[in-house]
């Protein structure tokens, strides 16, 4: 096999028309579902079926939406696994797979009490206004998608051969202008057909890769590819546990929760999802340890692809070719659009919130401030995981957990301390170079004076 070849000497005239149906059929479900919310509200729009689709979402579509929006950053899981083998599946997996069954069995049933349409307005409900504007902020910080953005223009470059700044700014210029009217419908209905395609995917070359060279290629990889923790400390694993609790403050499951026609199938959804990720996650990283044992010399960014499109036969490659691009713009005009809507919705004045210009304009705002940050990063996927979860997560996440737990107990003021002082700390580490001299995750430092805030607010008894 080739370590770096030209993806489009690799394709012919099958797995082309395979890629292109598919990418028309992609668009096709996203008319068709801003179709029916045209026909849904001919008037002025209600910011319900805007944001949440009237809360209509079955358990099959629930299911859908929710992986597809879940697995865009699949440049990065892969990159991981091809460096590193078993451990991705314990870092980009496991950790996540339990919190996703924390978020179904206890968060679900607390969050039925409000009757919230975004995080920060559920968050406004808990402790006060002040705490929605500040917790909408960290989650533009969450939702901004650097990561989904980045491994868009990865790859267009693999397609065109064009500078990966130039490929950035042209797949969000192109999920930008499909999202832009279309509503959650339009969204969920894309994520309906790109699900099929994006987990058919990895599960053909898998499956190509045990029928073709059986498991020996596996155990030809270095020792560390078979071990769980890979060559990283328990305390460079375990971080990447704390930022997989981030998923307990992530906005989408939450929209996607709030979405769902009721609690029951939102918990439902969560577990049969969690079930697929488990499927999809063995076969990319399986997919991704072959490439390495098979290519070692390709770049570790492209390596996986590079391997399944040498792998698969022709037609099949067009078909995996266009699942990887499902894959990322599943996830990427999801992100767009909540956070176009958090701008637009929790950001401003109530007498503004159901202007659809300003959500319009929240979108195009939001995929600018995408391409900047994922110029900004250099193309480095893990990079933009570790620093925005690390915020995010040591900014929300004990906050709002005490304030499940502790109903009415934080004040709005005891909210804003204490998610400043997670957020503050975790930028400073990581900026000072204090998390290389002492060598301890920023995330730590984050949570830790997160918990500091917490009992300097009830010692001093912040109003």
């Amino acid at each position: 096999m080739i370590a770096s070849p030209k993806v489009l000497d690799l394709l012919n005239t099958i797995d082309i028309l395979v890629f292109i149906l598919i990418l028309l059929g992609t668009i096709g479900f996203v008319i068709y579902g801003h179709t029916l919310k045209k026909k849904k509200s001919s008037n002025e729009e209600s910011i319900l079926d805007l944001m949440l689709m009237g809360r209509q979402l079955t358990l099959p579509i629930f299911v859908m939406t929710l992986v597809a929006t879940w697995y865009g950053g699949i440049f990065g899981v892969a990159e991981i696994a091809f460096n590193n083998g078993i451990f991705n599946f314990v870092s980009q997996g496991v950790f996540w797979y339990i919190t996703y069954i924390i978020f179904a069995l206890f968060l679900i049933d607390k969050i039925k009490a409000y009757n919230a349409v975004t995080l920060p307005d559920l968050i406004q409900q808990m402790f006060g206004t002040k705490s929605e504007k500040v917790s909408a902020i960290y989650n533009i910080l969450n939702l901004v998608p650097v990561v989904y953005t980045i491994s868009l223009g990865l790859i267009i470059q693999m397609l065109t051969g064009l500078e990966l700044n130039l490929a950035i700014i042209i797949g969000v210029c192109f999920v930008c202008l499909y999202s832009i009217f279309g509503g959650m419908r339009a969204v969920v209905f894309s994520d309906i057909f790109q699900f099929f395609v994006m987990v058919l995917s990895v599960i053909l070359v898998a499956f190509f890769s045990i029928g073709s060279f059986g498991f020996a290629p596996l155990f030809d990889l270095p020792p560390s590819y078979l071990n769980p923790m890979g060559t990283f400390s328990f305390g460079e694993v375990f971080a990447w546990g704390l930022i997989a609790l981030s998923t307990l403050v992530d906005p989408n499951f939450y929209q996607r929760s709030f979405a769902a026609k009721d609690f029951t199938t939102a918990k439902k959804g969560i577990f049969i999802s969690t079930m697929i990720w488990i499927v999809f996650d063995l076969c990319l990283t399986v997919g991704a340890m072959y490439a390495k044992a098979l290519i070692p010399e390709a770049p570790s960014e492209h390596g996986y692809f590079y391997y399944a499109l040498q792998l698969l036969p022709h037609g099949l490659r067009g078909f995996f070719l266009a699942g990887i691009c499902a894959t990322i713009l599943s996830t990427l005009d999801s992100y767009i659009f909540l956070a176009g809507t958090t701008l637009s919705f929790d950001l401003v004045a109530k007498k503004y919130k159901n202007k659809l210009s300003l959500h319009y304009l929240g979108i195009i705002t939001v995929a600018i401030l995408a391409i900047i940050l994922g110029l900004s990063f250099d193309g480095n996927i893990k990079a933009v995981w570790k620093t925005l979860g690390s915020i995010s997560s040591s900014a929300l996440l004990v906050p709002v957990i005490y304030g499940y737990l502790r109903p009415n107990s934080l004040s709005d003021n005891g909210f804003i301390l204490t998610s400043s002082l997670g957020a503050i700390g975790t930028i400073y580490w990581r900026l000072s170079g204090m998390k290389y001299t002492y060598n301890l995750d920023e995330i730590y430092i984050g949570m830790g004076l997160s918990l500091i805030g917490i009992l300097i607010s009830k010692l001093m008894k912040v109003k």
